[in-house]
């Protein structure tokens, strides 16, 4: 192909919008993020820069019953808003739906329905130029005919065959309908292209699923014809030729090719059982075999995108393809390397000469419930470019990322001088038999430094920097104490660390009532020496306050903005502490948060009841002490999280609920099967503390509630001890 010169690929965006049914159950994505109530969304999407946004004016939603009026009046709205701002919209009218519960899928009513609903839509708004009629036929196919995942709830190859090509026909009849009103209206058909790689038994499987991931373009495209590898097959198994002289016939190739890919695209085949997991099994009628992610298997060899994309231009030439969909559940640096890879694979391809047009951000928004397949309501939050937990779209370093390449230019974090894990060696879960893939050499590479070696935070911390690939140096009270502040200096200068994680401190709250010097020395002093001389390197701080700088008279969950009244000289010290550390460095970020417990210390507090417990003692708690414990594990990645986002000022982070004392470790003794009557409810009274506590320290926040529930980090910490 002969290279031309070509500008960088366009930024996209795209609201994951799926509406899809499960029995008489529609699971509507919107709705569970909030979007149809925000009307400042698509402003904040349109600062990031981006030229257009899959958008959606689904079906289902405008046309639930059959030849009723549509009111447009809500989407009407959003799209002129969206106009406004200059981003062009990418109307998508089914997405991973089965359409209203009027139409079969896999019959007549789906096509001809969907063409008369694009009809309507072109009349209204006969302004918009890009149309998805139906996101991922192939995809939506599977999960609906073959797996039985979504309606109608198929397990048979015949009706995955019928559903894929009724909604390939519903795009024809769409595309037809939309073009008699708008003759320049574009198809920018999407799909998870993926590819399917295998053991030599098992390469005839892969063969035959290689060429079945290309059909939603090859229909569209007039390709299946007689000599087409899957042609043969479909009328083999029950599908008349006439279906598929149809699109021979009615060819309607797409403008742009939209290539959805995810880092489970790939597959892996193998028919040696004994090396996975049970629920991987599945099989042809054949051969049974694991199915499982190509990334995972130590000697398979993924194509990434960029191969699968160069895959893509050689089989249709000289076609415009989009990525339509860039997304990745993951922690945040890795969300970040995934986005920057595919940036630079894409700008590649287009120094070479191939048509990129664009790579789209998706999931802006973020979604919910894909770990359950969206086959429950709601499920987990996933974020995305924002993060909409703290009860607005808050916007993550993603967003800072998007508007470098929106610009045109590249984007720098040390965090991206690590690659993504599936290009470390922890990628492989299966056949480790493979030399893995090459480290990088972690010293040329900007450092993150912990502050505080023997503490239970700051060891979290190491080990979870170590889990998600973020270089860092864990610094003890030798190497560097925060109190000296000419050694602080000294260190940051030679080091030069992208940021610095304060988990050094004074914690034993009784002993600070005897010795204030060495407590205020270290919580307040040392704090505000980093603060300051972090702000003259322009270096990132977090450090970490507590519950008790409150007195506990609210007897509410605290806010961030509340007012402090500490009781105790620790608290005292914390207070300060904020109050130095913002005013000598306004970007740091200070996190408060409450009693933690993790899985990896034996001195939390559930720990020690269980190790009493366990040993049939009584076991004494505060019955009207009232807190909200944070797990560890939650509390480093999301303070990391926080960090990365370049957020601010005060945040408060512990797990949702509040419990007393006495109740939690009620909640331990149940858990693990022991006598509750072995502990013992005490008012706080009874322990004689030196230092005086607050008796209700619940933390809520403003900002949003980042970690899970309460419930939910126990269930964890304890299938974590189990584990271990």
């Amino acid at each position: 192909m002969e290279k031309q010169s070509l500008p960088g690929v366009e930024i996209w965006g795209g609201l994951e919008c799926t509406c899809n049914r499960v029995n008489d159950d529609y699971f509507d994505q919107l709705e569970y993020n909030g979007h149809y109530e925000r009307e400042d969304d698509l402003k904040l999407i349109s600062e990031l820069g981006i030229k257009k946004l899959r958008y959606p004016i689904l079906w289902e939603k405008h046309m639930p019953e059959p030849g009723r009026l549509i009111d447009w009046s809500a989407t009407a709205k959003r799209l002129d808003k969206l106009r406004e701002t200059g981003v062009e919209p990418i109307a998508g009218l089914v997405h991973h739906g089965s359409g209203p519960a009027w139409v079969h899928m896999a019959e007549e009513s789906f096509a001809t329905g969907l063409a008369a609903y694009a009809r309507e839509v072109a009349e209204r708004f006969p302004w918009i130029e890009y149309y998805t009629p139906v996101n991922e036929p192939l995809t939506t196919a599977r999960f609906c005919g073959l797996y039985g995942i979504w309606h109608p709830h198929h397990k048979d190859v015949l009706e995955f065959a019928r559903i894929l090509l009724n909604e390939c026909k519903a795009t024809v009849l769409a595309m037809q309908a939309i073009r008699e009103i708008n003759p320049n209206a574009k198809l920018v058909q999407t799909d998870d292209l993926g590819k399917t790689h295998s053991t030599p038994l098992l390469a005839y499987q892969a063969q035959h699923e290689n060429v079945r991931r290309w059909l939603t373009f090859d229909l569209l495209s007039g390709r299946v014809h007689h000599d087409h590898g899957m042609w043969h097959f479909l009328t083999h198994i029950g599908i008349p030729s006439a279906d598929l002289q149809f699109f021979l016939d009615n060819v309607c190739k797409p403008d742009i090719i939209g290539i959805n890919h995810y880092l489970t695209s790939e597959r892996y085949l193998d028919e040696r059982l004994e090396n996975y997991p049970v629920h991987t099994y599945g099989g042809n009628g054949r051969h049974q075999y694991a199915d499982v992610e190509a990334v995972r298997v130590g000697h398979a060899k993924p194509e990434g995108l960029y191969g699968l994309l160069k895959e893509v231009f050689n089989r249709y030439g000289d076609v415009k393809v989009a990525v339509t969909e860039v997304h990745l559940h993951c922690t945040r640096e890795e969300q970040m390397r995934w986005l920057d890879e595919i940036w630079h694979d894409t700008n590649q391809l287009r120094e070479e000469g191939y048509q990129l047009e664009a790579i789209t951000a998706w999931a802006v928004l973020g979604s919910h419930g894909w770990n359950k397949l969206l086959t429950k309501p709601n499920g987990d939050y996933e974020t995305g470019v924002f993060d909409l937990r703290s009860g607005y779209a808050r916007k993550t370093i993603l967003g800072h990322m998007l508007q470098q390449y929106s610009a045109g230019k590249n984007f720098h974090h040390p965090v991206l001088d690590v690659h993504g894990w599936w290009k470390r060696p922890v990628r492989a879960i299966y056949c480790h038999d493979a030399t893995p893939m090459q480290e990088e050499q972690k010293k040329t590479i900007q450092p993150l430094l912990i502050v505080g070696k023997s503490g239970t935070l700051g060891k979290a911390f190491a080990r979870i920097c170590e889990s998600r690939g973020i270089v860092y140096e864990h610094l003890g009270r030798q190497e560097m104490d925060i109190t000296n502040p000419v050694q602080v200096e000294r260190v940051i200068a030679e080091k030069k660390p992208w940021a610095i994680v304060n988990t050094a401190g004074f914690v034993r709250v009784d002993d600070a009532e005897t010795d204030r010097d060495a407590c205020f020395l270290l919580n307040t002093a040392g704090a505000e020496n980093l603060a300051t001389l972090c702000e003259k390197y322009s270096v990132r701080l977090l450090t970490y306050s507590t519950d008790l700088v409150f007195n506990g008279s609210k007897n509410k969950p605290y806010t961030e903005s509340d007012n402090k009244s500490p009781l105790n000289i620790y608290g005292e010290s914390k207070s300060l502490a904020e109050a130095r550390v913002l005013a000598g460095n306004p970007d740091a970020l200070i996190i408060r948060t409450s009693a933690f417990f993790g899985p990896w210390d034996q001195y939390n507090f559930i720990q020690v009841a269980l190790n009493e417990l366990r040993q049939g003692k009584e076991f004494a708690a505060a019955a009207d002490v009232y807190i909200s414990p944070t797990y560890v594990p939650d509390l480093v990645n999301n303070s990391l999280d926080l960090l990365l986002d370049g957020e601010h000022g005060i945040w408060h982070m512990s797990n949702q609920g509040e419990i007393s004392w006495a109740n939690l470790a009620y909640a331990v003794a149940e858990k693990e099967g022991i006598r509750t009557s072995l502990v013992r409810s005490l008012p706080l009274t009874n322990f004689r503390y030196k230092a005086k506590r607050p008796q209700y320290s619940v933390l809520g926040s403003e900002k949003g509630l980042l970690l899970p529930s309460l419930y939910d980090a126990l269930e964890r910490y304890f299938a974590e001890k189990r584990s271990a």
